[in-house]
């Protein structure tokens, strides 16, 4: 029986391990991880991880500091059938922009809502309409700043930015539910198809890697880039020279 009340299953061995870096024990550590930070505040935010021919996926609605390895869903990639799905629980609404990611090769995917991710695309916001343009199909971009190295060149590309490299971040609208973001991350996905991210206005971002490793590398190194990003218009310094 796990927090939530729910009994055990046929299913129950996809997600029991003492391997702490199963996904259905890993997810559970970095939920609570990511609650520390900030990032997942009020059930919030989600990750999945895929393993060989099987996705695992946080509930939705759940305060993920409690997450227990039997409230994880489990998918099959190829079909996208649920080969276990926790009684009373309801699937992430962020599963079908984890599958984007998923389908592009990556190996994990995070969505966050870091107030640092959500005033960035706010100041992007602020400095289009101060300019006259247009808000849509707008970056957030930056350079010259050591924590870029944390970030891979891109996809099938060799090691990672370098300092003076500029890192670019596309940024799509908000929608009233996360599943209507699915057709416009994977615009943007096509349309930068060096990205490891993509930012959401006034809700978040969505960071996805190779590995879960990488995922939580590049979140990390992200945020702490965001955070700076508007400490640095704080004392109106420039994020570009």
């Amino acid at each position: 029986m796990d927090a939530q009340g729910n009994s055990g299953s046929s299913t129950d061995h996809l997600v029991i391990s003492s391997d702490p870096e199963h996904p259905a024990n890993h997810i559970c550590t970095l939920c609570r991880n990511f609650y520390g930070l900030g990032w997942v505040t009020g059930t919030g935010g989600g990750i999945s991880i895929k393993k060989d021919a099987h996705i695992f996926i946080a509930p939705s609605g759940v305060q993920k500091e409690l997450i227990q390895p039997f409230d994880i869903f489990v998918m099959e990639h190829a079909t996208r059938n649920y080969l276990r799905k926790p009684p009373i629980l309801k699937p992430s609404a962020c599963t079908p922009l984890f599958l984007a990611a998923f389908d592009r090769g990556a190996g994990s995917c995070i969505h966050t809502h870091s107030q640092w991710a959500v005033l960035v695309t706010l100041l992007v916001e602020k400095d289009a309409v101060a300019a006259g343009k247009s808000v849509a199909n707008s970056c957030f971009e930056i350079e010259q700043i050591e924590q870029i190295k944390g970030i891979p060149k891109g996809r099938g590309k060799t090691g990672m930015l370098g300092y003076f490299d500029r890192l670019v971040v596309p940024i799509i609208e908000n929608t009233a539910h996360e599943e209507d973001l699915t057709q416009s991350l994977e615009a943007a996905m096509e349309q930068y198809p060096d990205t490891y991210a993509v930012l959401i206005r006034r809700h978040g971002v969505y960071v996805w890697g190779d590995s879960v490793s990488k995922a939580k590398t590049q979140a990390e190194s992200l945020d702490y880039i965001f955070r700076l990003a508007v400490e640095m218009r704080r004392l109106d310094l420039p994020w570009t020279p």
